[in-house]
């Protein structure tokens, strides 16, 4: 029998972030991660070089049924506490647009900056060992593939179910339910849209065009670039909306944002092609694909006014009900998770089960794309890391 004081499942971000701070407080800790190595998603995450803060991070910029849950951990462990240790091992990093972070060279450099951290204050990390049971007596009993552990504090840190070939599974949320506790609607969020078959089959040949975009749904705003791919539509604006979307919701979309195409009509030369008309506002291939689809063969003079408003309108109000997602594959962030009215805000533990403590994507809150997720995680972390 291993005996800890905390045991952590999960050797991702949060759960990383939880044991060092246990461990510098010299609580002795061991980590389970069913995975060969720990930090899998740090690792493959913004091409190798890791987006993992934002310097703009606020509470509006997360999602949950319970809206006010992260703000305690978030004002307490902001980004710049995270640069600050980063800077002190000396890892180079960058600001790109909107206050997203990454590092100069490769992210590898976070893992191992925690694997180091971690072996200097003595916490266990054992990887590739999968969890049997759980059993709560006079704290928690872990029988594992690899022997039993016992703690008083048991850390849930296993993420959601996005992107299962690096290990994304349910079982912090078989735990949850294990103990009692509720789990919301879980979701694919952060992920691109697929079409219709029809609609498939229109813009599938337009796979790698790129342009900006303005994005709406259920009342959410995003502008940034959409990429048409073979199965739909991906690119951060569409990323974002995904967020906010469900089965059955329509999609808004301006093609053409900051742009008066209205007025822009009124001086077009009237026996252009509507086709010519859009290559100013659009990819040539786009143009000429939308032209075809919604205005075929039609001068600018032959359009009616309601035919020239239905033409503006399909541009800059496209409207459609996308035919799903990619799921759980390609989804970032898993959307819904352990409901947080059933968790402390102030340190991450069940308030129905003392010494149980669920930290990161496992919780009913994500981020919006650009580093939100990550610093959730170290926030979140840390919280539950002050107290285990």
């Amino acid at each position: 029998m291993n005996r800890k004081d905390v045991i952590i499942i999960g050797g991702g971000a949060a759960g990383l972030m939880t044991a060092l701070q246990a461990a510098r407080r010299g609580r002795s800790v061991a980590i389970i991660e069913h995975e060969k190595k720990i930090g899998n998603k740090i690792r493959i995450s913004g091409g190798g070089r890791c987006n993992f803060t934002n310097l703009y991070t606020t509470p509006e910029n997360y999602i949950s049924q319970n809206p006010h849950f992260c703000k305690s951990a978030l004002s307490r462990y902001t980004p710049y506490h995270f640069l600050e240790w980063i800077e002190q091992a000396g890892i180079a990093w960058h600001e790109r647009d909107n206050g997203k972070l990454f590092f100069n060279k490769s992210a590898q450099q976070l893992n191992d900056l925690f694997t180091q951290a971690l072996n200097d204050h003595q916490a266990e990390i054992h990887c590739g060992v999968r969890v049997k049971k759980i059993i709560q007596d006079k704290g928690f009993r872990v029988d594992t593939t690899h022997g039993d552990f016992r703690a008083e504090s048991l850390v849930i840190a296993t993420g959601g179910l996005s992107i299962p070939k690096i290990g994304a599974t349910a079982f912090g949320y078989d735990v949850a339910r294990q103990f009692g506790l509720a789990v919301s609607g879980l979701a694919p969020a952060l992920v691109p849209f697929t079409l219709n078959p029809r609609m498939k089959a229109l813009f599938g040949p337009l796979s790698g065009i790129a342009l900006d975009v303005t994005a709406r749904c259920n009342g959410q705003v995003f502008s940034d670039k959409m990429l048409f791919t073979h199965r739909g539509l991906s690119g951060p604006a569409i990323l974002q909306i995904s967020s906010y979307w469900n089965p059955g919701d329509r999609l808004a979309i301006d093609l053409a944002p900051g742009t008066n195409l209205a007025q822009c009509f009124q001086y077009a030369n009237p026996d252009m092609q509507s086709g010519a008309f859009l290559t100013d506002f659009l990819p040539r291939r786009l143009a000429k694909t939308w032209s075809a689809e919604y205005f075929p063969s039609r001068k600018i003079r032959s359009l009616s006014p309601a035919g020239r408003d239905a033409f503006l309108r399909s541009v800059k109000e496209w409207s459609f009900i996308p035919g799903g997602t990619e799921g759980y594959r390609t989804a970032e962030v898993t959307r819904g998770g352990v409901d947080t009215h059933a968790i402390s805000s102030k340190n991450m533990e069940s308030r129905d089960v003392p010494g149980l403590y669920f930290v990161g994507e496992v919780l009913d809150v994500i981020g919006q794309l650009g580093g939100y997720n990550f610093q959730w995680a170290w926030a979140s972390g840390w919280a539950a890391g002050m107290v285990v």
